[in-house]
């Protein structure tokens, strides 16, 4: 078997994808913070902020460690995974083909790596994008229920109609990427309450970007992924929400949209 990769460059358009990401990590590795790797990068600090929260919700494992402090506080630091991450990117790039040729031995890994690359390079409207892997599939007379596991705290349920599992050609232990919109999050803080969503991630509040009719929610999950919620301002003042809070992201299991690299 031959193999064949590719690598983002920077153009005189802008850095590639692919390549910009790698550049973050390694400037978070070296300063231990995303605000001051973002500068050196030449970079708002939402946008190396938004990066690492679709790397590590994209991965089987974070690549950055976050501590809670809001959007200007706390440190940053890149878990092992980050680090061999950085490592197996920099050496195809210098190397490519001797590189791709050495690493043909394990197919596995090289597997793995053009995945990730290829779930990087998907663009979608959803603030959220999860990688799962299906654990169950029922179908109904109309819909398929669908339950992915995120990692080894977290599982999600989708309902989608029986058509488009089999447009999808969904099996069990298939990797799918499942996107949600924000404003399809709802957020709570009672342990106690019922509500009829499916899916319930618990968390903690990790950053708020207030607006005046709105408020954009990012809730840190234990497992080192995040979720992202967009509700009224007003419902932020009444739930008591702040950096550090624990709250619960809940989502319908119809509100959950499923993707598979081709």
């Amino acid at each position: 078997m031959h193999l064949v990769g590719r690598i983002y460059l920077d153009t005189d358009e802008g850095v590639l994808l692919a390549g910009q990401r790698v550049h973050l990590l390694e400037a978070i590795a070296r300063h231990g913070s995303i605000q001051k790797a973002s500068k050196e990068l030449g970079q708002s600090y939402k946008t190396a902020w938004d990066a690492v929260n679709s790397m590590n919700n994209l991965c089987d494992q974070p690549l950055v460690l976050r501590e809670v402090g809001g959007r200007r506080g706390g440190g940053s630091q890149l878990t092992e995974h980050g680090r061999n991450m950085i490592k197996l990117f920099r050496a195809v790039e210098e190397e490519y083909q001797r590189a791709l040729d050495k690493l043909g031995g394990n197919l596995a890994d090289m597997r793995n790596f053009n995945r990730l690359l290829n779930r990087f390079s998907m663009k979608t409207s959803a603030r959220n994008q999860f990688h799962g892997v299906i654990t169950a599939l029922i179908q109904g007379p109309v819909n398929f229920e669908v339950r992915l596991r995120l990692d080894d705290r977290n599982e999600i349920v989708a309902v989608i109609t029986n058509d488009s599992a089999e447009n999808l050609e969904l099996r069990v232990g298939m990797e799918v990427l499942a996107l949600v919109k924000a404003p399809s999050v709802l957020l709570f803080t009672d342990t106690q309450i019922k509500v009829s969503t499916r899916n319930k991630l618990w968390g903690t509040v990790y950053d708020l970007r207030v607006g005046v009719v709105n408020t954009e929610v990012t809730v840190a999950l234990p497992s080192g992924k995040s979720v992202i919620a967009v509700v009224t301002s007003n419902s932020c003042e009444e739930l008591g929400l702040s950096v550090g809070t624990p709250v619960c992201a809940a989502f319908k299991s119809s509100s959950v949209i499923l993707a598979v690299m081709s």
